[in-house]
């Protein structure tokens, strides 16, 4: 019995850890526009998010949801982002090759 409770524990984990990453996929696919497919930036100007560390993208994207960094239309756009959403965004792009 506890071994059908792990396996199901596990499957449960890897299907949650998917569902997040999708999510997180399909939220970050907004941002290509600017940063490029898969976060990888095609001009100097715009900062490349693959690969960054998680903490940093999401808390750059809080700090631009919530006014304390300045920006041209970033702090539009994060305004409209939950926390979960944002962190789901900051995992996809860390998992990203640079």
């Amino acid at each position: 019995m506890r071994r059908i409770i792990a396996v199901t524990a596990a499957l449960a984990a890897a299907a949650f850890s998917a569902t997040a990453q999708e999510s997180g996929r399909n939220l970050a696919a907004a941002c290509a526009i600017c940063h490029g497919t898969e976060g990888r930036a095609v001009t100097k100007d715009v900062i490349p998010l693959a690969g960054l560390p998680r903490e940093h993208v999401a808390g750059q994207m809080r700090a631009f949801r919530d006014g304390q960094r300045p920006a041209t239309v970033m702090h539009q756009i994060a305004k409209g982002y939950t926390d979960a959403q944002i962190d789901a965004m900051a995992a996809w792009f860390a998992s990203q090759k640079r």
